[in-house]
């Protein structure tokens, strides 16, 4: 049987998050993000809101991304996938609850004041990866004498 999981949310977060580190060093960030659908009441014709709650969960150099530069309030898009959570709490009853695991993280918004991020947020990525203006930079320049001419007969359709 084929089954498909994947979650695509974008809201703010409910608290700062927690980053806790794994014995093995992994680390991992918890944090809750709330979601408002907005809708007419048909019968009295007044604007309301529904907020929808979600707890989300964050690994690796994601997690530490999460930590570092995101506060309560701060606006956030994420994808991930649903994950389900049973346990026995202390009295003896079951528990059980719905997560997400965020598999991208995208830092939405203008930058706080304070932070050294530069043009705004960007994708949750290990700090060695280059980002699109520094690979922009990078790039050589063409020189006039490597741009193919508009007579030459080799395009490939």
């Amino acid at each position: 049987m084929a089954s498909y999981n994947r979650v695509i949310l974008m809201g703010n977060l409910t608290r700062d998050p927690e980053l806790k580190f794994l014995p093995s060093g992994t680390s991992v960030a918890n944090f809750g993000i709330a979601m408002n659908e907005r809708y007419t009441d048909k019968q009295t014709g007044e604007q309301k809101e529904s907020p929808c709650f979600v707890d989300v969960e964050a690994w690796g150099r994601q997690a530490e991304v999460v930590n570092e530069y995101l506060t309560k309030g701060s606006p956030i898009f994420i994808e991930g996938s649903l994950k389900f959570d049973s346990w026995e709490a202390e009295d003896g009853s079951k528990r059980n609850k719905l997560r997400v695991r965020a598999f991208r993280i995208q830092l939405i918004g203008g930058r706080r004041d304070g932070d050294e991020m530069g043009d705004g947020y960007a994708d949750a990525q290990p700090a060695a990866a280059p980002t699109q203006s520094e690979s922009y930079s990078e790039a050589p320049v063409p020189q006039a004498s490597d741009a193919p001419s508009s007579t030459e007969d080799d395009i490939p359709f």
